[in-house]
């Protein structure tokens, strides 16, 4: 009534009021279905991920764990067709090629070194140049061409030296390979240590690429790909061990060469397959490593500047921009203090309006210094898991010489290999791993609200105890094993004509344990380092697995010579591990050595990884920010 005139009529004017309501009202509601239409798409695109053709990839379309299956098939592939080698090269450096016993264990563990050591260069190329996929196929054509090589020289006999009977002539001259024949022994070598390499560094962070970290269900998806790819590394493992040795022993280095070139041809093939259903990680043109360096040298040359009391007054630029150029953001975290210097904004680092790029060495962003914190915080326990790799190294040499002096008749007409016993524990792995991922994982999960069951660190803890625990179960083995050679007056046996009357599958209890902690720390440590890397370090950060291993080998050899020497004048055989006959030696001693040593690394990882921060809002730890 308000609204009518004196006349009780109303405005003229209402209808044109209501009409101008109704039209905002309709304006609104667009804005509002427009804004859900694009949540809900957003929800459907995978954040720094885009598709074969640089398109955003979508998660209904791109990636997940059907598409994953494809890479752990090129990863099985991969240790099926190299592995044997590992294992066999000695045979065939002297054998075929007549190199001197110690040159080939020299040539295999050069071979193995560089094969560990090139997987963070050719990371460094996938994260910053080339880009993952492309990576991972370039390296399955170079590894490839390294074995086609081998192959032709084994078939070819003027590429290998003429046949000679290295064992039952005693003055024999053997000719050893020269100039061209030996060009293209190591032209082909070191090609299939190249493309190994590149292998092992981008395959894992390919197929994590799969999985979105922030989606819960696909955060417990990566978890399972994780442990996917030990199966699949478990299962060609076995293959390789069994058929492909058996193939190089008795069919010849032909075949051995040539069924490894068509395991890595198949795996490339079937990897490249998946092309238009990967979601791709754009390479960045900037060089990850090279951005933690400036962090170093410019919080060097700002050491003489105050520490901010509000890291908000520390050098950041506009994430707005930032989001329009697709780049990582990090918040501040108050760890490593020191390096906050280099995001401290000096006046002789104020920039005009038209330069606003400053100078990277002196000025670095907070996301740039919290990239360098995080590698920083990674060390420790990369430190930690390379003594597990020394326990490693000796199950891998002493131990086959354990079995070599052991009963290895596991049938009336059949002996089992000492270099084949992992095939036990392998077994085991096989149809453990998915039993941990599809019981064990979802009973964790239940207590412990954590998508992985338990964190990283956690995992990678109970690796490292059970490394300790099987080395003190191989010193109980041994002083077993020595007893049964001491009670039968077989100290001195030569063990081709008198082997000790104890089976050889006492040594598998051993292979056992550390089988079982191989599987939760490798990936553990594969996961974790993944996870925790920055964007642009992800498949660098992954390879910092094969360097502790590689760390852990070089250590080996240095323990063992330390270890002879500190003991050379208290033991008859003049050193613990001296001499060739493993029943006058202390073996045993050394077992326990080691597993002491495991259990002092391990109380020193429980301090580590206690004091380690995780990522912000990383999906994989809401139950606790360490490893308790």
């Amino acid at each position: 009534m308000l609204l009518a005139d004196a006349d009780g009529k109303l405005p003229s004017n209402l209808p044109v009021l209501e009409s101008a309501n109704s039209h905002e009202n309709r304006v609104v509601d667009g804005n509002v279905e427009r804004m859900q239409r694009e949540e809900r798409a957003d929800e459907l695109v995978v954040h720094g991920k885009v598709d074969w053709k640089g398109r955003k990839a979508l998660k209904h379309k791109h990636g997940g764990m059907k598409v994953s299956l494809l890479v752990l098939a090129a990863f099985g592939m991969e240790n099926l067709a190299t592995l044997s080698l590992a294992v066999n090269f000695v045979s065939y450096f002297t054998g075929i090629m007549h190199y001197e016993l110690a040159d080939a264990a020299n040539m295999v563990t050069n071979y193995m070194g560089v094969n560990y050591m090139l997987s963070i260069v050719v990371a460094v190329l996938a994260d910053t140049w080339i880009g993952r996929y492309k990576s991972v196929v370039i390296s399955g054509i170079v590894e490839s061409l390294g074995l086609a090589l081998l192959t032709i020289q084994a078939r070819v006999g003027s590429l290998t030296p003429p046949i000679c009977d290295l064992y039952n002539v005693r003055d024999a001259h053997c000719e050893k390979l020269s100039g061209k024949q030996e060009a293209f022994l190591f032209i082909g070598l070191y090609l299939l240590a190249f493309g190994s390499a590149g292998l092992k560094a981008s395959l894992p962070s390919h197929g994590a690429d799969q999985f979105d970290e922030r989606d819960p269900k696909e955060a417990m998806q990566m978890s399972s790909f994780f442990n996917g790819l030990f199966l699949a590394l478990c299962v060609g493992g076995a293959v390789s061990l069994t058929f492909n040795v058996y193939i190089q022993d008795n069919n010849g280095w032909i075949w051995g060469f040539g069924i490894s070139t068509v395991a890595i041809v198949l795996g490339t093939i079937i990897f490249a397959s998946g092309l238009p259903l990967y979601r791709i990680h754009a390479a960045h043109s900037t060089n990850g490593i090279l951005e933690i360096i400036q962090v170093y040298v410019a919080a060097i040359r700002n050491r003489n500047l105050p520490l901010p009391a509000n890291p908000i007054q520390l050098y950041e630029i506009q994430q707005d921009k930032e989001a329009a150029v697709e780049i990582e953001y990090q918040p501040h975290r108050d760890i490593f203090r020191f390096l906050d210097k280099a995001a401290i904004k000096s006046r002789s680092d104020e920039q005009p309006e038209n330069q606003e790029t400053p100078n990277p060495w002196k000025l670095c962003r907070v996301t740039q210094v919290e990239n360098a914190k995080i590698i920083l915080s990674m060390l420790p326990i990369f430190c930690c898991s390379i003594i597990m790799t020394l326990c490693l190294a000796q199950l891998q040499t002493f131990s086959i010489q354990q079995g070599s002096t052991m009963n290895t008749r596991i049938a009336k007409h059949f002996n089992i290999p000492p270099a084949s016993i992992p095939i036990i524990p392998v077994a085991f792995l096989i149809v453990f791993v998915p039993f941990y991922d599809r019981i064990c994982v979802p009973f964790l999960r239940k207590f412990t609200g954590i998508p992985t069951g338990i964190t990283h660190l956690q995992r990678i803890g109970v690796g490292l105890i059970l490394s300790s625990i099987s080395m003190a179960v191989a010193a109980i083995i041994e002083v077993k094993r020595k007893g049964v050679a001491r009670d039968n007056n077989m100290l001195n046996a030569l063990p081709v004509l008198q082997p000790l009357p104890i089976s050889i599958f006492w040594i598998s209890f051993q292979y056992f344990v550390f089988g079982i902690a191989d599987m939760f720390t490798y990936v553990g440590l594969l996961e974790f380092f993944y996870s925790e890397a920055p964007k642009s370090l992800k498949s660098t950060a992954t390879c910092f697995l094969w360097c502790a291993m590689a760390l852990g080998y070089f250590l080996s050899s240095i323990m063992v010579k330390i270890v002879n020497s500190a003991t050379k004048n208290i033991t008859a055989s003049g050193g613990w591990l001296q001499g060739n006959n493993i029943n006058r030696n202390h073996l045993n001693l050394f077992y326990l050595l080691l597993s002491i040593l495991s259990l002092i690394n391990f109380f020193v990882y429980l301090f580590v990884s206690k004091r380690y921060k995780y990522r912000p809002q990383h999906p994989a730890v809401t139950g606790g920010n360490s490893e308790e």
